[in-house]
């Protein structure tokens, strides 16, 4: 069962980042307030320094979704060593 688990953690730690990046076009959509609309109105409004706090946001949260999916492999599965 460790060996079936391995796909399933990264599909997850890879949808968690394309969740966040997807938010803007979510919350677009259904007009909710929160960080991709903010995402939106900057770009309409040319709002720079916005924008390149969100991407950068952004970024970082996919860095952190991916370095904590290479961390559960090493627990997951005991083969997988940094060498």
């Amino acid at each position: 069962l460790r060996n079936a688990i391995t796909p399933v953690v990264t599909f997850v730690g890879l949808a968690l980042g394309t969740s966040i990046a997807g938010a803007p076009v979510t919350e677009t959509t259904f007009s909710w307030p929160g960080l991709g609309y903010e995402f939106v109105r900057a770009i309409t409004n040319l709002d720079f320094p916005v924008i390149l706090a969100i991407v950068f946001l952004i970024s970082v949260l996919t860095m952190v979704s991916n370095i904590a999916v290479d961390i559960l492999y090493v627990y997951i599965d005991p083969r997988v060593r940094v060498s």
